[in-house]
């Protein structure tokens, strides 16, 4: 097995994959999508949550499957052409329906985006197996970093298609081409990834009779695991930027002209962001999680500080740049502190726990929605930044809970 081959592969995927899916960008350009078709914020909510919440639906089950199996890898590929095709109709429904009906028009995004995320609920769980088995605890982090800078690199380049393309052609037509296009930059990267060398895992474990069975051992583990219980705290809390980060782009439309080069700039911008804070700061801190979410949440703190007073294009820089940095940085966290604490029976169904009840920040920018629209930016931005630094303090419950046995 070389480490070296399938990081390549991994960190290609990454890559290919940003590339692809930055065109939905939930922070810039899903927004002004959905605005297009619908002036209602709740709905930008909605559609912010259905990118990515539908893989909450299927972790657990998921994991109730793979726990037994000793590779996962033909999954995945079931999984890679569900995402692909899916990515591909929802350009074709824009590019096919588009302003002739926007109510059939969003009814198709939101199915297609629901089926993207659903595959990727199953996806989830495989690719933190392949990832725990093909890179070993030392070189996971850093593995992972090595992801999330290709992934800034390739949505770096993805902003400058973006642009051009929201630049040259009307709405709705390049939002359908840049779906349609994208997916086929996604298909290299999944074809990439799916040929990584997985290696046999050396301890299963035996599927339960049912899946009632398996949820109740699920929450044995969960009751009983009080650094897993803290870790999904920290990680939820962590998602509360989505409350109010998907409404920054509509606040930067009522007070800066908006050009499609900008908005692929601000793409750019956050997408550096995230590639300065790989570089110069996660794969250093690895494997002191608890202090990289402490930073992390220290950033977006910051960014939406910043966001209370912004009025012009380059505090909207600002924001989006530090947005880059801090949601790599939760990224990297979330992921390997699951991935430290499993036993290497029980981890698909530690991964699942994790990752099904930290998904449901996913769906926090629906009351994000109905909170702008009730009491405006400033309440909304109040409320993300208490829950920020609630989240922070619960970090420090768990970096002591981390240090507390060492101590002992």
């Amino acid at each position: 097995m070389s480490y070296k081959v399938n990081n390549a592969k991994s960190a290609f995927h990454a890559f290919m994959l940003s590339v692809g899916t930055t065109v939905a960008e939930p922070a810039t350009i899903l927004p002004l999508l959905v605005h297009h078709f619908s002036s209602s914020l709740v709905l930008v909510g909605v559609f912010a949550s259905l990118l990515r919440g539908g893989a909450i639906a299927v972790q657990l089950f998921a994991a109730f499957y793979a726990q037994s199996y000793d590779r996962v890898m033909k999954f995945m590929h079931r999984v890679f052409f569900f995402r692909f095709a899916s990515w591909f109709a929802v350009g074709a429904s824009i590019y096919l329906v588009g302003d002739r009906n926007p109510t059939l028009t969003l009814w198709l995004i939101g199915i297609f985006f629901f089926t993207f995320s659903f595959s990727a609920g199953f996806g989830a769980i495989y690719f933190k197996e392949i990832i725990a088995k093909v890179f070993d605890s030392k070189e996971r982090g850093s593995a992972m970093a090595n992801r999330q800078f290709f992934s800034a690199a390739g949505a770096i380049i993805s902003g400058g298609i973006a642009g051009w393309v929201l630049e040259n052609f009307e709405a709705p037509n390049n939002y359908a081409f840049l779906f349609m296009i994208s997916s086929f930059i996604v298909l290299a990267g999944l074809i990439a990834f799916g040929s990584i060398d997985e290696p046999p895992k050396a301890k299963t474990q035996e599927r339960e009779k049912s899946f009632l069975a398996f949820l109740k051992n699920a929450r044995t583990i969960l009751r009983n695991d009080r650094r897993l219980q803290l870790q999904i705290m920290v990680s939820l809390l962590g998602y509360s930027f989505l409350l109010a980060m998907p409404f920054v782009i509509i606040k930067a439309k009522e007070t800066v002209h908006l050009t499609g080069w900008m908005i692929g700039g601000f793409i750019t911008i956050q997408m550096i962001g995230g590639m300065i804070g790989n570089l110069f700061l996660w794969k250093r801190f690895a494997p002191d999680y608890t202090r990289m979410l402490t930073v992390a949440y220290g950033f977006m703190i910051t960014a939406f500080i910043i966001a209370l007073f912004a009025h012009g294009a380059w505090m909207y820089a600002a924001i989006f740049f530090i947005f880059g940095i801090g949601m790599d940085g939760f990224r990297n966290a979330d992921t390997n502190l699951v991935l430290e604490i499993a036993p290497e029976d029980k981890r698909p169904v530690y991964v699942a726990i994790q990752s099904t009840l930290v998904s449901l920040g996913l769906f926090f920018s629906v009351p994000g929605g109905f909170l702008l629209e009730w009491f405006g930016y400033t309440v909304l931005y109040l409320i993300t930044l208490v829950m920020l630094t609630t989240g922070l303090i619960y970090t420090r419950k768990l970096k002591h809970h981390i240090q507390a046995p060492a101590a002992s």
